[in-house]
């Protein structure tokens, strides 16, 4: 990537001039807070604490819900504060990060490693101490695999590094499980699989609307190398095979009526879209007609809708 060949910014970019001691306390705290990206550790938190319930059959201690909610926060913020920290001259030079703490100066380069370090350890003893090292270690895999794997080695090298990165987003429901259990089954295996196939289909429509971005710093997400037509294709094969897993869970014995009906409703509404978004391609649709963040948005309701049927169904049996 050459980097001198990229329009620079007149603002927001990394080291500016004054120094981040010398902001407000109150700015440096909501950066500081913002190195953990809030909006994206809620999504964990939904599929983490239903696998909870659905591992007690019943309502799960609540202090223990706390704790791995606790532990989770921390060690999912300190991996996305270390991939802050890591990306933080492409995050400079792209419109969606462009306002992130360390490109607006903010938050040092040092003290954000010190900071993302500091969490991903006190967040694996929070863990070990006081739920169980089976989930602190799941946690602390989680976190390594997103800042070295896909971070470090994936992202700016293929254009499958949202596809296999995204295995560290599917590890919160084996952290949920093994939170009540302190052990791994089947059942979070395949929420798993759900996550995993998830994932892909969930990012690459807002990598088609942001494609412009990921292009100028040479990261190769599909929709940077691919047509939409081919993009379309893929999101509708991962989608296919996510819903056809979701409904594993009631023949192995794990869940009811009511999940698999919430599975059935949800998922087919997920295809309808996928397909949709699929037929708009084909058209050669383009810009505002392609609509491709309808998928996107619906893409977090159905996973929230499908963890909530993963807690309530146990009541229901």
């Amino acid at each position: 990537m050459c980097v001198t060949a990229v329009e620079s910014r007149p603002v927001g970019i990394v080291g500016a001039s004054h120094s981040p001691s010398r902001r407000p306390f109150g700015a440096r705290v909501k950066a500081f807070v913002a190195l953990t990206k809030p909006r994206i550790i809620e999504l964990l938190l939904i599929t983490t604490v239903p696998v909870m319930f659905l591992a007690q059959q019943g309502v799960p201690d609540l202090g223990l819900v706390v704790l791995t909610c606790l532990g989770g926060y921390l060690s999912a913020g300190g991996a996305n504060a270390l991939n802050m920290y890591i990306d933080r001259d492409i995050d400079a030079l792209m419109d969606r990060t462009s306002q992130r703490p360390l490109v607006t100066g903010m938050v040092s380069p040092r003290e954000c490693l010190a900071f993302g370090i500091t969490l991903a350890v006190v967040s694996t003893l929070l863990f070990g101490l006081t739920v169980n090292w089976l989930s602190a270690w799941l946690a602390l895999g989680a976190l390594l695999f997103y800042v070295v794997v896909y971070t470090m080695i994936l992202k700016r090298r293929t254009s499958q590094n949202i596809v296999w990165g995204g295995i560290a987003g599917c590890m919160p429901v084996l952290i949920g499980w093994s939170a009540v259990t302190n052990s791994v089954s089947w059942a979070p295996v395949v929420l798993f699989l759900v996550m995993f196939f998830w994932t892909p289909p969930h990012y690459w429509p807002l990598s088609m609307k942001v494609r412009d971005d990921y292009a100028r710093v040479g990261v190769p997400m599909l929709p940077v190398v691919a047509s939409n037509k081919t993009v379309a294709k893929q999101i509708v094969l991962y989608s296919w095979v996510m819903v056809a897993v979701s409904l594993l869970l009631t023949p192995l014995g794990y869940t009811g009526w009511f999940y698999t009906s919430v599975a059935l409703v949800a998922g087919g509404w997920w295809l309808w879209e996928a397909h949709a978004l699929q037929s708009r391609a084909k058209a050669e649709a383009t810009g505002g007609k392609l609509k491709e963040m309808r998928l996107f948005h619906w893409s977090i309701t159905y996973v929230s809708l499908l963890f909530v049927a993963v807690a309530v169904d146990p009541f229901l049996r």
